[in-house]
């Protein structure tokens, strides 16, 4: 049967979905010897061949899936052309090309997720499957109730409102508060733009929960593989027999 170039490419480990349609969009993936630029082409496993960057491409057998607890100053991407630190020197080589489901930025911390499972990647990260993410985040000033109110309502990021969330005052004080906020979109920077959008700047975030899993003692910095029990868990929730 034949399927998707990207989801085949995301399958192998190669890369998430996204990060698939590029590689092909720059040429770097050839299919029986020929360049493919096209994002709707679809190939059959075990007969077409399919190549990036000039290796051919295998289908993992056994796919990999790590918890991080991700410091501050690494980049979430497998690699840097300028250099800088990234997710991936964090976690052996010997365990493979594997990727991160979602993003955390520069500065944020906590909870990721990375795996040789494109199928899975691609599920956690969509929309459309309202994956929970909790965060904690330390904000300039003490929000008051209307503030909390409107972030659980929505407000209005790049024209966009976002969509309803669960918000709560953990501590306050007049220079900084801590607030948990559960939010089920994966908009680039949502909860800094949301903060910032009621007038409180985020000073510092952290990511503590993902899908039902939390990082429990994992220090920064920190990975572990997840249990098979847990992976199961996380199938189940985005529909992946």
């Amino acid at each position: 049967m034949k399927i998707r170039l990207n989801k085949f490419l995301s399958e192998a480990g190669v890369a998430s979905r996204r990060e698939a349609d590029r590689l092909i969009l720059e040429g770097r993936v050839r299919v029986n010897r020929e360049t493919v630029d096209e994002l709707g082409f679809k190939v059959e496993a075990g007969r077409d061949i399919v190549e990036v960057d000039g290796r051919k491409v295998r289908k993992e057998e056994k796919p990999v899936y790590i918890m991080l607890n991700k410091p501050a100053g690494y980049l979430v991407t497998l690699r840097d052309p300028f250099g800088r630190p990234t997710v991936r020197d964090l976690i052996p080589q010997a365990l493979g090309r594997v990727f991160p489901v979602g993003r955390l930025d520069l500065e944020s911390e906590g909870l990721l997720l990375l795996t040789s499972d494109g199928e899975l990647a691609y599920r956690l990260s969509h929309p459309r499957f309202m994956v929970k993410k909790t965060y904690l985040a330390r904000v300039r000033g003490e929000p008051e109730a209307d503030a909390l109110q409107r972030l659980e309502k929505g407000v209005y990021v790049e024209a966009k409102k976002t969509a309803p969330a669960r918000v709560a005052l953990v501590s306050q004080s007049p220079k900084s508060s801590w607030l948990r906020l559960e939010l089920r979109e994966g908009r680039k920077h949502e909860v800094r733009l949301m903060c910032r959008a009621v007038g409180h700047d985020v000073l510092e975030l952290r990511r503590v929960g993902l899908a039902g899993l939390t990082l429990k003692k994992l220090k920064p910095g920190q990975w572990r593989q997840l249990e098979h029990w847990e992976v199961r868990k996380l199938k189940e929730l985005v529909h992946l027999s």
